[in-house]
Formats: structure tokens, C-alpha cells, sequence
């Protein structure tokens, strides 16, 4: 991809490459790999591009969140989306890396607010250290230069979301290939959670989502959704239809 571009930013920490594209009209962060980990519209850095980031900010249609942990802040598109979508959330995003975050601030457009904090650690640690029921919403987004994280997908990880989210919480989890239905993972999520939903985008990732609590179906021709449009347009609608209950 990078012939296609012009690379305005390379860095190197312990853990390699970090590398910031521009194109025609997108900026794109990756880990020197053929992996977008995140992509922006350079005009409105708050909107995400890939499907699968606009996916898993869909329990916003659900629930007004008052506060949203992000597990992996890359470069900063879900922090800023719901910086964006809800004046009054507060949101902390975890990043294992200064330099990301860095980069995220100087090329992603990360607002500057004190909405927004940002801890550098391992996310594995930063969960074990968020309070029972704290935070109203968890996603995960946890990836190296070419896979996800192993830690995502442990039985510890989901516990933790477990303990730290409110009692109508939502946990969302960006898969690069869905686990088996039948299979101890989501076992272990029954476990934890009233309902799970999937979303599979066009890149063949998978979005599972996790609540707590039951909820009522909403239509994709819901007036909510219109509202949700205007202030964040990422097609709602049009993306809500694809979920699927497990």
C-alpha cells in the first residue's frame, strides 16, 4: 500500500515500526505491515472509516454512555468518536505505546480535553486496576503489526471486563476471525452477559458484542438512528441491520 501514498511520519520504540500515511483524502497509521490499525477522513478526524470501527461503536444506540473505556487506542478514531458523539462522556483509552499515542495526537487530531485521558500500560493491568462497575462501555481493540492480542482472548480478560463495567454495560470486542459459537469462549461470555450480537464486516473482521443486561430491538428505520447520523455519520442504520443475535 505504501507506493499508493506518501509516508509523513516513521518512528521506531521497542516494539517497531510506527508508520502515518497520507493519501489523497485519508491518513492511515500502521505497524510497518499491510494492516491499517486506523484511518481517518483528514477532513473529520472524528468520523472512522474501516466498517468494522463504525461497528463497534453501535451499542451507542443502545445506551447514552456517561463513561467508555477504550482497551488499544491506536490512532485514536473510537476515543474521538465518542468524544465527538457525546458531549457529556467522559472516555479513557489505554495504549501500550507513548509513541502511538504521540502519533495519534500530532497526526489523528486526539482532542485535547479534559474529557479525555489516556494511560500508557498494558491493558491486561489497566483493566485489573479500573473499579467494579466503573465504566458503562468496553471496547477492545488490542493488535500487534499482524494479529490480535492473545490477551483478548482469555478467560481473565473477560472477567475483568466483566467486574468493571456498570451493571447495563457493554463490552465490544474486535476479532480478526470469529470464535467458535459452541466453543469455551463464548461459553465464558455466557457467563458474564445477558446477550451477545456479531457483526461481521467486509474485511472479514468480527465485532462481538456483550450486555449485560436485556435490551429492546431497535429498527433500522428508527428515528434514533437518524438523530445518531447527523451527530456522527457513519451509517447507523445500514450497519445495524447486519448485527446478529447468538
Amino acid at each position: 500500500m505504501f507506493n499508493k501514498g506518501e509516508i509523513i511520519h516513521h518512528s521506531r520504540d521497542k516494539l517497531g515500526s510506527i508508520l502515518v500515511i497520507d493519501y489523497r483524502k485519508h491518513r492511515v497509521l500502521t505497524f510497518n505491515s499491510v494492516f491499517e490499525q486506523s484511518k481517518i477522513d483528514r477532513r473529520y478526524p472524528h468520523v472512522p472509516v474501516h466498517e468494522y470501527s463504525r461497528a463497534m461503536l453501535l451499542p451507542a444506540a443502545f445506551s447514552s454512555p456517561r463513561h467508555v473505556t477504550i482497551l488499544g487506542l491506536g490512532g485514536g478514531v473510537m476515543a474521538s468518536a465518542f468524544h465527538h458523539l457525546y458531549p457529556e462522556c467522559r472516555v479513557h483509552a489505554v495504549e501500550l505505546r507513548q509513541a502511538v499515542l504521540d502519533v495519534a495526537r500530532e497526526h489523528f487530531g486526539l482532542p485535547d480535553s479534559e474529557r479525555l485521558k489516556v494511560t500508557i500500560a498494558d491493558a491486561r493491568n489497566a483493566l485489573s486496576d479500573l473499579p467494579d462497575a466503573s465504566t458503562d462501555m468496553i471496547l477492545a481493540d488490542l493488535y500487534n503489526a499482524d494479529r490480535m492480542s492473545p490477551a483478548q482472548a482469555q478467560r481473565q480478560f473477560v472477567e475483568g471486563c466483566s467486574r468493571a463495567l456498570s451493571p447495563g454495560g457493554w463490552l465490544v470486542l474486535n476479532y480478526h476471525r470469529t470464535p467458535d459459537p459452541e466453543g469455551p469462549y463464548f461459553r465464558q461470555l455466557r457467563k458474564h452477559f445477558a446477550v451477545l450480537l456479531v457483526f461481521k464486516s467486509k474485511t472479514n473482521n468480527t465485532i462481538v458484542y456483550a450486555s449485560k443486561q436485556p435490551f429492546e430491538a431497535i429498527h433500522p428505520k428508527d428515528p434514533a438512528l437518524a438523530s445518531l447520523e447527523k451527530r456522527l455519520p457513519i451509517d447507523w442504520s445500514r450497519l445495524i441491520s447486519r448485527v446478529s443475535r447468538l
